[in-house]
């Protein structure tokens, strides 16, 4: 069976399973990149709170194999996990005081999100843009959130700069920075577990710091981590501690990529080579940009042509 016909499948069956206390119905969101994703949502009478859960990962386990009646049983297991017993209190929504400590950001590509802009307040950052949403809840299962849109800034009487500083803040204090190796970052992919307390790499907080030819930015869910390039001196810390002007490659909207600059690339290089994972590796809804960007680490001055790296190349060789 295609993927539509794999999601009414396991819509009618988890259905069965939950019984009258809980209505299944098919969900369909646009998410981020304009695309489509579909799956199931699962609502509970007199409860506000209804998760939707996407299907792509288990069709891809169907697909390989795995029967569909143990595919239900890892839906309903991933459900029970997240699902909310008690509604949360909407009327903390109605003003910009209820919400002001939950708003935080991320980084979406501009082009490829041009209609959802339309519809939410946002800011330039490099050629990207940031888009404000509600953190309303935050476990080892994941995150429940909510978009801020125009119609959200117009009830609570703010602005896309109130918006911004408020995010800035809350960012760093919630989902605060890490930048750590790239061999660590593998290690976190390969075991698949989230690390144990105080087992994280973070060279932002060690005083011995690990060298590697590459390294990792992102904040400590992993999620949307990208958004902390744009937070306030991170740049210029992480050339602190590299001590040389360095690359930046998005590799999703969950991270980034730091590569020193050892001379062995160039901006060019680079943009061809993040171009091609994106088309090979990442998946569509999680492409953040198509280019890499250049960073002087001492001002932490970003760049997205050649003009930075030929200024810094000028500079070094007039200094020696």
């Amino acid at each position: 069976m295609d993927y539509t016909q794999f999601v009414r499948a396991v819509e009618k069956s988890v259905s069965l399973r939950l019984g009258t206390s809980k209505k299944v119905s098919l969900h369909t969101a646009i998410k981020n990149n304009g695309k489509e994703k579909q799956g199931i949502l699962v609502e509970t009478m007199g409860v506000n709170v209804s998760p939707a859960i996407y299907l792509e990962e288990y069709y891809e386990y169907y697909r390989q194999g795995e029967p569909l009646e143990e595919i239900v049983d890892e839906v309903l297991e991933f459900y029970e996990s997240i699902r909310c017993e008690n509604s949360w209190d909407s009327r903390s929504l109605l003003s910009y005081e209820g919400v002001r400590d939950k708003i935080v950001f991320r980084l979406v590509n501009t082009e490829k999100n041009r209609e959802f802009l339309d519809t939410v307040p946002h800011r330039d950052v490099y050629d990207l843009s940031a888009v404000f949403y509600l953190l309303l809840e935050m476990n080892d299962a994941g995150m429940a959130t909510m978009t801020v849109k125009n119609s959200h800034m117009e009830q609570w009487k703010t602005n896309v700069n109130t918006l911004w500083d408020d995010a800035m803040e809350n960012s760093k204090r919630i989902l605060p920075a890490e930048f750590f190796t790239m061999n660590h970052a593998l290690g976190e992919l390969v075991n698949s577990v989230p690390e144990k307390a105080g087992e994280t790499e973070n060279l932002f907080a060690e005083k011995r710091r690990k060298k590697d030819r590459m390294y990792v930015l992102s904040n400590r869910l992993r999620s949307y981590g990208a958004a902390c390039a744009a937070y306030p001196h991170v740049l210029k810390m992480i050339g602190q501690i590299l001590k040389k002007d360095y690359y930046i490659l998005p590799s999703s909207v969950h991270e980034v990529v730091i590569v020193p600059n050892s001379g062995e690339f160039d901006l060019c290089d680079l943009d061809e080579m993040v171009k091609e994972i994106n088309d090979t590796q990442v998946e569509d809804d999680e492409v953040l940009s198509d280019h890499a960007y250049f960073v002087d680490h001492r001002s932490g001055k970003v760049f997205m042509d050649m003009e930075g790296e030929k200024r810094s190349k000028r500079t070094k060789k007039d200094h020696f």
